[in-house]
């Protein structure tokens, strides 16, 4: 029995606002998009064109208020071909929410506040 990791589920108040900023700040592109046709929920899975895993940005049409993160200790990592040029633009998009330096990484957080890991791409 073989095991595939293919998408890593978000859910996020705005979809628009969402895919925006993970175009802007990761490159990510649309794959695909779902509605429900009640429109209660949608769905878009956004990649890299590269690895073949997807995150699914969800919408709830009825969900109020924010997500509850708890203590936002799940992140999901990216590897960057250019560090540099990356703490560059997320400087600028005012989104880096934790640096260790010691450690050569820092964290970017999306508009639900999720945060995002940022890697060099030789450690």
């Amino acid at each position: 029995m073989t095991f595939k990791i293919v998408h890593s589920n978000l859910n996020v108040k705005d979809l628009n606002k969402s895919v925006a900023f993970y175009q802007k700040a990761l490159g990510l592109k649309e794959e695909r998009r779902v509605k429900a046709p009640d429109g209660s929920f949608e769905l878009v899975f956004i990649g890299d064109g590269q690895s073949g895993h997807q995150i699914e940005l969800t919408w709830l049409r009825d969900k109020e208020g924010p997500y509850n993160l708890g203590d936002n200790e799940s992140h999901i990592a990216f590897v960057v071909d250019d560090y540099a040029a990356a703490y560059k633009l997320h400087g600028e998009m005012g989104c880096i929410s934790f640096e260790n330096k010691a450690m050569g990484l820092y964290f970017i957080e999306d508009p639900d506040g999720y945060w995002l890991e940022i890697l060099p791409a030789r450690r």
